[in-house]
């Protein structure tokens, strides 16, 4: 993997807090555990190909939200997945923040490496894949992690963290290896965890109020060392943002 630059101790995250931007440190820890979830049904399975290939159609790279209540409907199994995020979520000292965040169905074919503190930088995402294994990775190249993604494999990370999902034994996304005539999507359930939460910044060790020149700001960012950044989405480096 490329070397970061800066160095991680000199990120802040630019979120907004209500009506005004705040700013925030950015976790180097990725929580992960392979929860026992049950197999979906084969018919939920297909319905869920069929959504990937014809509503949405996927292109590598790509991340989509994919809709809930068919799944729910659909999986009389559904509720162990809920129960399983409930109890690992609670073991990490998150109590029972998980009932009153906000939870998507999503999917994606790979995904190119990326951070999402322009968006979600007032978050943490914590993730339930809940497809088979499909022989692909989730890498943090920030933390050197690399997750096989099976199913019941969950995460709880810092949304301004670098990631990107791609094949098994490989670093750096490349659309040809996703090919049209292989099923390499993955379907998880996602929930967006309030990073203002003491339990969730305890957890993910953040730190507030670092940067003097938050009130100046008018909207979601990551900066370090003054300089607005994005991701490489090939390879996870840290680059000024355009």
């Amino acid at each position: 993997m490329p070397a970061l630059f800066p160095s991680p101790q000199a990120l802040t995250s630019y979120f907004w807090s209500g009506d005004v931007i705040r700013s925030r440190s950015i976790s180097a820890r990725v929580a992960t555990a392979t929860l026992d979830v049950p197999e979906a049904p084969a018919r939920l399975a297909a319905d869920w190909v069929r959504e990937i290939e014809s509503r949405l159609a996927l292109e590598p790279g790509d991340v989509e939200q994919m809709p809930l209540a068919r799944t729910m409907t659909r999986w009389a199994d559904y509720g162990l997945c809920l129960k399983a995020m409930r109890e690992w979520t609670a073991a990490l000292g998150l109590g029972d923040v998980l009932a009153s965040s906000d939870i998507a169905l999503m999917a994606c074919r790979g995904a190119r490496y990326h951070h999402d503190g322009m968006q979600y930088g007032s978050a943490a995402f914590c993730n339930l894949f809940i497809s088979e294994d499909k022989g692909l990775d989730l890498i943090y190249p920030g933390t050197g992690q690399r997750i096989a993604l099976t199913r019941g494999t969950a995460v709880l990370f810092d949304t301004c963290q670098p990631h990107g999902v791609v094949p098994r034994g490989a670093s750096r996304f490349d659309e040809a290896d996703f090919p049209d005539a292989r099923d390499l999507s993955q379907v998880f359930l996602t929930w967006e965890l309030p990073i203002e939460d003491a339990r969730v910044a305890s957890a993910l060790d953040i730190a507030f109020d670092v940067a003097a020149d938050a009130a100046r700001q008018d909207e979601e960012q990551l900066r370090g060392d003054g300089v607005r950044l994005g991701v490489r989405p090939d390879c996870g480096a840290w680059e000024p943002a355009g």
